[in-house]
Protein backbone atom coordinates (compact mmCIF):
# COMPACT_ATOMS: atom_id res chain seq x y z
CA UNK A 1 0.00 0.00 0.00
CA UNK A 2 1.22 3.06 -1.08
CA UNK A 3 0.91 6.00 1.26
CA UNK A 4 -0.01 9.48 0.27
CA UNK A 5 2.10 12.48 0.38
CA UNK A 6 1.77 14.34 3.53
CA UNK A 7 0.81 18.06 2.83
CA UNK A 8 4.28 19.87 3.88
CA UNK A 9 4.77 23.49 5.56
CA UNK A 10 5.96 24.72 2.21
CA UNK A 11 2.81 23.89 0.20
CA UNK A 12 0.61 25.61 3.05
CA UNK A 13 3.06 28.48 2.56
CA UNK A 14 2.67 28.59 -0.97
CA UNK A 15 -1.15 28.29 -0.84
CA UNK A 16 -0.94 31.61 1.67
CA UNK A 17 1.31 33.37 -0.76
CA UNK A 18 -1.08 33.00 -3.57
CA UNK A 19 -3.77 33.84 -1.91
CA UNK A 20 -2.31 37.35 -0.29
CA UNK A 21 -1.34 37.52 -4.21
CA UNK A 22 -4.51 37.25 -4.86
CA UNK A 23 -5.71 39.77 -2.53
CA UNK A 24 -3.17 42.13 -3.47
CA UNK A 25 -4.06 42.07 -7.15
CA UNK A 26 -7.47 42.73 -5.97
CA UNK A 27 -6.49 45.73 -4.26
CA UNK A 28 -4.13 47.08 -6.78
CA UNK A 29 -6.85 46.62 -9.34
CA UNK A 30 -9.58 48.62 -7.19
CA UNK A 31 -7.19 51.43 -6.20
CA UNK A 32 -6.30 51.91 -9.69
CA UNK A 33 -9.86 51.85 -10.67
CA UNK A 34 -10.55 54.00 -8.15
CA UNK A 35 -7.63 56.58 -9.37
CA UNK A 36 -8.69 56.58 -12.61
CA UNK A 37 -12.35 57.29 -12.20
CA UNK A 38 -11.06 60.59 -9.97
CA UNK A 39 -9.03 61.47 -12.87
CA UNK A 40 -11.78 61.79 -15.08
CA UNK A 41 -13.98 63.17 -12.64
CA UNK A 42 -11.44 66.24 -12.23
CA UNK A 43 -11.72 66.05 -16.33
CA UNK A 44 -15.17 66.60 -16.12
CA UNK A 45 -15.71 69.14 -14.07
CA UNK A 46 -13.31 70.91 -15.30
CA UNK A 47 -14.66 70.82 -18.97
CA UNK A 48 -18.06 71.74 -17.24
CA UNK A 49 -16.34 74.63 -15.61
CA UNK A 50 -15.38 75.83 -18.15
CA UNK A 51 -18.17 75.65 -19.86
CA UNK A 52 -20.45 78.09 -17.31
CA UNK A 53 -22.29 75.02 -16.51
CA UNK A 54 -21.60 74.47 -12.87
CA UNK A 55 -21.82 77.34 -10.10
CA UNK A 56 -19.73 77.79 -7.15
CA UNK A 57 -21.93 75.09 -5.19
CA UNK A 58 -21.32 72.39 -8.05
CA UNK A 59 -24.90 72.26 -8.94
CA UNK A 60 -25.88 71.82 -12.68
CA UNK A 61 -27.39 75.35 -13.75
CA UNK A 62 -28.94 74.05 -17.31
CA UNK A 63 -28.65 71.27 -19.96
CA UNK A 64 -26.22 71.74 -22.26
CA UNK A 65 -26.39 74.60 -24.61
CA UNK A 66 -24.33 72.61 -27.67
CA UNK A 67 -24.07 69.54 -29.69
CA UNK A 68 -20.48 69.62 -28.42
CA UNK A 69 -21.59 69.80 -24.36
CA UNK A 70 -23.51 66.59 -25.76
CA UNK A 71 -20.82 65.07 -27.09
CA UNK A 72 -18.20 65.67 -24.64
CA UNK A 73 -20.63 64.42 -21.50
CA UNK A 74 -21.15 61.44 -23.71
CA UNK A 75 -17.65 60.97 -23.90
CA UNK A 76 -17.33 60.97 -20.38
CA UNK A 77 -19.60 58.57 -19.53
CA UNK A 78 -18.36 55.97 -21.82
CA UNK A 79 -14.80 56.59 -20.18
CA UNK A 80 -16.18 56.00 -17.06
CA UNK A 81 -17.97 52.88 -18.17
CA UNK A 82 -14.49 51.69 -20.37
CA UNK A 83 -12.15 52.35 -17.42
CA UNK A 84 -14.16 50.13 -14.74
CA UNK A 85 -14.81 47.32 -17.56
CA UNK A 86 -11.27 47.67 -17.79
CA UNK A 87 -10.26 47.28 -14.26
CA UNK A 88 -12.75 44.61 -13.76
CA UNK A 89 -11.63 42.41 -16.73
CA UNK A 90 -7.85 43.32 -15.16
CA UNK A 91 -8.78 42.07 -11.63
CA UNK A 92 -10.14 38.64 -13.16
CA UNK A 93 -6.84 38.07 -15.43
CA UNK A 94 -4.91 38.36 -12.50
CA UNK A 95 -6.51 36.19 -10.48
CA UNK A 96 -6.81 33.66 -13.28
CA UNK A 97 -3.19 34.51 -13.70
CA UNK A 98 -2.48 33.66 -10.17
CA UNK A 99 -4.56 30.39 -9.58
CA UNK A 100 -3.26 28.93 -13.28
CA UNK A 101 -1.27 26.88 -11.20
CA UNK A 102 1.19 26.61 -14.27
CA UNK A 103 -1.49 25.09 -16.45
CA UNK A 104 -0.67 26.70 -20.22
CA UNK A 105 -4.15 26.47 -21.33
CA UNK A 106 -5.35 28.75 -18.59
CA UNK A 107 -1.97 30.32 -18.33
CA UNK A 108 -2.89 31.58 -21.79
CA UNK A 109 -6.15 32.16 -20.83
CA UNK A 110 -5.72 34.51 -18.24
CA UNK A 111 -3.06 36.50 -20.99
CA UNK A 112 -5.98 36.85 -23.26
CA UNK A 113 -8.42 38.72 -20.14
CA UNK A 114 -4.86 41.21 -19.34
CA UNK A 115 -4.76 41.44 -23.05
CA UNK A 116 -8.53 42.58 -23.44
CA UNK A 117 -8.27 44.59 -20.02
CA UNK A 118 -5.48 46.47 -22.06
CA UNK A 119 -7.03 47.67 -25.04
CA UNK A 120 -9.67 48.88 -23.10
CA UNK A 121 -7.22 51.34 -21.55
CA UNK A 122 -6.27 52.35 -24.63
CA UNK A 123 -9.66 52.73 -25.74
CA UNK A 124 -10.53 55.07 -23.02
CA UNK A 125 -7.35 56.42 -23.73
CA UNK A 126 -7.91 57.37 -27.13
CA UNK A 127 -11.88 58.56 -26.63
CA UNK A 128 -10.89 62.16 -27.14
CA UNK A 129 -9.33 61.22 -30.42
CA UNK A 130 -12.41 59.30 -31.10
CA UNK A 131 -14.79 62.08 -30.32
CA UNK A 132 -13.17 64.65 -32.44
CA UNK A 133 -13.05 62.25 -35.38
CA UNK A 134 -17.25 61.90 -34.66
CA UNK A 135 -17.36 65.55 -34.71
CA UNK A 136 -15.40 65.97 -37.61
CA UNK A 137 -17.93 63.73 -39.32
CA UNK A 138 -21.18 65.19 -37.79
CA UNK A 139 -19.98 68.36 -38.99
CA UNK A 140 -20.13 70.32 -35.62
CA UNK A 141 -17.71 72.49 -34.54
Amino acid sequence: MTSRPRRTRSSSQAHSLKVLLIALTILGCIVLGTLLEYALAIAATTTADASGLLPASGRVLAAPASLNAVIDNLRNVIVGLLVALATLFLTVGGVRYILAGGDPGEVESAKKTLRYAALGYGIAVLAPLLVSVLKGIVGSS
